[in-house]
Formats: structure tokens, C-alpha cells, sequence
């Protein structure tokens, strides 16, 4: 019986490696649209659960897929740990080091300014991708990786408070505001009505974090007389949310501070799931209570730390698994999509899924699921591309290529 490859690259935690691809799977895994399949099973709790895990939430809430963006940001802070280590093993000096964080981060930045270019005439200058957000931040980030445990508890604490009061001292959107002009439709409206008192700060596109996008980032295609206008983004998503997304990348950098740490697994496994409870109740409380709406799209403070008990959760429990009960083999499959999550983020963006479909059905037919019941046709065809996505991965992985920034 053949068994699954050891581990290519020295010093590294399977577990971070298997989190990853699991977080990339689920962004993969949005080519089967179980969301479009449900709608056949309208009575069906379990296809209604499984639709909404695979969606994201419109505005506050959390599902299983808002977790994708999160815990990836999440897993950049975890790994800088160890990636400080294996880089001064091999000799580099900390201005070597700083250089190549400024260069990833720049980089990063382009490449998410590429990807949401794709499909534009012309280049688009909004920079709420993952990649972009990850890049502004990562600098700072990369920093606070040689400071002390106190000195990033504080970063953090610094962050979450300092962004809240940014937009708490905004003045709210009144009854008047023009939220259409602001690029929020009548029906959204209609299903979400405007926050009022206290969380009427963090309301749709009438925000800090949306001024700042219509009064600089909007001015950026005009100023370099090149890139599409600036239009508001219908979901919400704003630049700045870079800022609070350097709090998920605090947090895993103090979740793999943890893990490198000299002590017993089981005080780590303790240690990550007490962190993961107090983050996650404190975010929902602050919630519930309308201090500070828990929102994905423009990354509140109390969505970091309710993403970030999830995460903290996610780290311990694949920690546990992979690593102390060492199951690392049940779980190849993701870890080959976590050693290469550039490389599958950039294809599936630059639209490889497409491609692939195109090619199963230029070669085995366009007719070739239709022996499948019709409303699980998405989901089988689906499956065949992810099929085809994970063997690209794989013989990137027997042949060491590694994508990297």
C-alpha cells in the first residue's frame, strides 16, 4: 500500500499546512454550487443549512464560508513565527528580512489589484481583495513579529479600540441619507434596515471606511489617468479594512507564538481553545448589545474577534489532530492545497474553473453529466473540476513547486 509523501520542507506544523487547505477547499468548493442545488430541496434543513455555510451572510452574521478570508489572514500571522526562525537559521539579518516583507507586501498589494482587474477593460484601483489586505498590513505585521508577547497583545487592543472609535466618531447617516447614490440598492434596504443609535456607525456604504474610499481611493484612476471610475462597492467592502485585518494576523501570530513555544501540546491545545472562547463571547457580546456590529465586509472589531475564536478553535482542533495524534496521512489531501494556497488562489481567480469546464466538455461531451439527476448536475460537474484542481496541486507538489511570495 503506497502511503502519502513525508513532508517536503523542514520545520513546518502539518496542521497550519491542513487548516489552510481547508480554508482554501472551501473557497474552491464554490464551484459545486450547493447553494443552486438546494433551491430544489426547499423543504430540506440539511440542504438549507448546507446553502447557507456556502454563502456569505449580506451583512452581520457569520457562516462557515465568511470564515474563508479570516482564517487565511489569520494563518499569514500563524506561520511568520516560524518563518522568522527558518529565515535566521539559514543566515539572513533582520534588514534582509525587512526588505523582502516590504517586497511581499507590495507585491501582494499588485497582485490583489491584478486579480480584481481581470475582467475589466481597464485596470480597477480597489484594493478590498484578501491579497491587498493581507499586503497593506503585512509590514506592520512582520514588525510586531520581534516584539514581545505584551507588545502585540497591545498592538491588537490598540487596533480594535482605536478602529471602533474612528468610526464611532463619524456622524452617523440620518433619516435623509442617500444610500442609493451611495451604491445600496432598494431591495437590500427592504431586507436590512439601517442600524439606528450606537451601530448606526457601522450602517451599509455610509461609514468611515466608505468616506475614505469616496474621497481619496475614488480620486486614483483620474489622478494616474488611467483605471475604471470609481464606483461605490455594492457590498460594502472598503480599503481600509486592512487596518482591523492586521488584528485577525495579530491574533495568529500570537496563536503561533503559542505553538512554537517550548511547552506540552495539551497546554497549547488549552491555551488556543480558552483564547478562542473569550475572543468569540466577547465579539458576540459587543454584538448583541449594539456597542460594535460584528460585519465581514468592513471587518468590525468585534468580527475579529468573533472570526478569531472560530480561528483559534480551527488551529487547535487541526493542531490536536494532525500533529499530537499524528493523523497527518488522513489529511494529505488538504495539506498538498495549503503548501500551494497562492498558486490555487490565483488560478481559481484568473478563472481556471472555467477553463477546465470548457475542457471536460470540449473532451467528453457537453452532454457528459447529464446521466446525472438534474438537480445534482452542478454538484457532480463540480466535483469533477475540484478533481482536476487538487491533481494539478499534487503534481506541483511531487515535483516541489511551491509558489510563494
Amino acid at each position: 500500500m503506497n502511503t502519502p509523501p513525508q513532508p517536503l520542507l523542514p520545520n513546518r506544523l502539518s496542521s497550519l499546512d491542513a487548516f489552510r487547505g481547508f480554508v482554501m477547499f472551501l473557497m474552491m468548493a464554490e464551484i459545486l454550487h450547493v447553494a443552486q442545488v438546494a433551491k430544489s430541496f426547499p423543504e430540506s434543513p440539511a440542504w438549507k443549512q448546507l446553502a447557507f455555510h456556502t454563502s456569505h451572510v449580506e451583512w452581520s452574521g457569520c457562516s462557515l464560508h465568511d470564515l474563508i478570508q479570516p482564517s487565511f489572514s489569520f494563518l499569514v500571522g500563524a506561520a511568520l513565527p516560524f518563518s522568522i526562525v527558518s529565515r535566521r537559521q539559514k543566515g539572513h539579518s533582520f534588514v534582509r528580512m525587512l526588505l523582502h516583507a516590504i517586497w511581499r507586501g507590495a507585491l501582494l498589494v499588485a497582485l490583489g489589484v491584478f486579480l480584481r482587474s481581470v475582467h475589466t477593460p481597464q485596470t480597477r484601483f480597489t484594493f478590498e481583495d484578501t491579497l491587498s489586505q493581507i499586503g497593506l498590513g503585512y509590514v506592520f505585521l512582520f514588525l510586531l513579529g520581534f516584539a514581545k508577547p505584551w507588545g502585540q497583545w497591545l498592538a491588537l487592543i490598540l487596533i480594535l479600540v482605536g478602529y471602533w472609535v474612528a468610526f464611532w466618531t463619524f456622524q452617523a447617516p440620518g433619516p435623509d441619507y442617500n444610500y442609493e447614490e451611495a451604491g445600496v440598492s432598494a431591495e437590500y434596504l427592504e431586507k436590512h434596515p439601517p442600524y439606528t443609535g450606537l451601530a448606526a456607525h457601522w450602517n451599509k456604504n455610509s461609514n468611515r471606511a466608505y468616506a475614505f474610499d469616496r474621497d481619496y481611493v475614488s480620486k486614483i484612476p483620474e489622478r494616474l489617468g488611467h483605471g475604471v471610475p470609481y464606483k461605490p462597492n455594492s457590498g460594502g467592502y472598503a480599503t481600509l479594512s486592512f487596518i482591523p485585518t492586521l488584528g485577525t494576523m495579530i491574533l495568529g501570530l500570537i496563536a503561533g507564538g503559542w505553538l512554537k513555544a517550548e511547552s506540552k501540546a495539551l497546554r497549547k491545545i488549552v491555551t488556543l481553545v480558552v483564547a478562542g472562547g473569550l475572543s468569540l463571547a466577547a465579539g458576540l457580546l459587543l454584538d448583541r448589545y449594539g456597542i460594535c456590529p460584528s460585519v465581514k465586509r468592513i471587518w468590525t472589531p468585534s468580527w475579529v474577534l468573533v472570526s478569531g475564536g472560530w480561528c483559534l478553535f480551527f488551529t487547535a482542533g487541526f493542531y490536536a489532530i494532525v500533529d499530537c495524534l499524528r493523523l497527518r496521512p488522513l489529511f494529505f489531501p488538504l495539506i498538498v492545497i495549503g503548501m500551494n494556497s497562492i498558486a490555487i488562489y490565483v488560478l481559481v481567480h484568473i478563472n481556471l474553473h472555467g477553463f477546465l469546464q470548457q475542457a471536460i466538455h470540449t473532451h467528453v461531451g457537453e452532454k457528459a453529466f447529464t446521466h446525472v439527476r438534474e438537480p445534482y448536475q452542478p454538484l457532480v460537474a463540480g466535483a469533477a473540476i475540484l478533481l482536476a484542481d487538487w491533481l494539478i496541486l499534487y503534481w506541483m507538489y511531487r515535483h516541489r513547486i511551491f509558489v510563494r511570495i
